[in-house]
C-alpha cells in the first residue's frame, strides 16, 4: 500500500505546472508539456535531489494547483456525503485535502527522479468536455506503470480531476477511508481526521 501511495503522488507531481500555459492547450500536449517541464525540474534542482522536503513542497504547492480541480477531486472522494456538508465544511474538506495531497507526495516524490515518460494517443471527439489522457511510464529493471490523467475543460482550460495509477485511482484510494471516518464522526470528524493527518505530516517534516 504504501508504494502503491507513492506512485500515485508521483503520479500526481509529474503533472505540477512550471509556468505552462493551459489555455487553448489540447489535454495530451498539456500534460506532455508539463510533463517534461517537471521532469526537467526534478533532474536539475540539486535542492529537490537531496530531499529537502520544504523545497519539494513549496514547488508542488504553488504549481500543482493551477492544473488541478481539487474541489472536484475531493467532490469525488467523499462521494455521496458531500451534499451532506455545509458550504463552509465543503471548503474546509477541500483545504485538508488539498495539504495532504501536497504533504503526502512530497515526502514520497524523493525517489523518484528517472522515470521516462511514453505519451499515449489521445482518443478524444469534438466537443468532448472530458478525456482520458493516457500516459505510460518506463523504470530501469521494473515492468512499465500505466498512469492516466482523467481531465475535465473549463474556463480556465484543462483540469485534472483524477490520476489513476495501474487501473487504481487516487481519488477512489481515498474513498472508503473517507467513507469510515464519516461513518464513525460525520463531516466534522473527517475534517479533523484530515488535520490530524496533516499536523503529523507536518511535525514529521520538520524533524528532517
Amino acid at each position: 500500500m504504501k508504494r502503491l501511495i507513492s506512485l500515485l503522488f508521483f503520479a500526481a507531481l509529474l503533472f505540477v505546472g512550471s509556468g505552462v500555459r493551459a489555455q487553448g492547450v489540447a489535454p495530451d500536449q498539456l500534460v506532455q508539456n508539463v510533463t517534461e517541464d517537471v521532469l526537467k525540474v526534478l533532474r536539475q534542482d540539486k535542492a529537490i535531489q537531496a530531499g529537502n522536503i520544504n523545497a519539494i513542497s513549496k514547488m508542488v504547492d504553488t504549481r500543482v494547483l493551477p492544473h488541478f480541480n481539487f474541489r472536484r477531486m475531493t467532490q469525488l472522494a467523499v462521494g455521496r456525503s458531500w451534499r451532506e456538508a455545509s458550504a463552509a465544511q465543503q471548503n474546509e474538506l477541500v483545504l485538508q485535502f488539498h495539504d495532504l495531497l501536497v504533504r503526502t507526495y512530497a515526502n514520497a516524490i524523493v525517489s523518484y527522479r528517472d522515470q521516462k515518460v511514453v505519451y499515449k494517443p489521445l482518443k478524444m471527439n469534438p466537443g468532448d468536455t472530458e478525456v482520458l489522457v493516457r500516459t505510460e511510464i518506463t523504470q530501469t529493471g521494473g515492468s512499465p506503470i500505466t498512469l492516466d490523467y482523467s481531465m475535465e475543460k473549463t474556463d480556465k482550460g484543462w483540469k485534472v480531476y483524477d490520476v489513476v495509477v495501474g487501473g487504481v485511482s487516487l481519488v477512489t484510494n481515498y474513498r472508503e477511508t473517507f467513507a469510515q471516518e464519516i461513518r464513525a464522526g460525520g463531516i466534522d470528524g473527517l475534517i479533523r481526521a484530515l488535520a490530524e493527518k496533516n499536523k503529523a505530516l507536518l511535525e514529521k517534516q520538520n524533524k528532517k
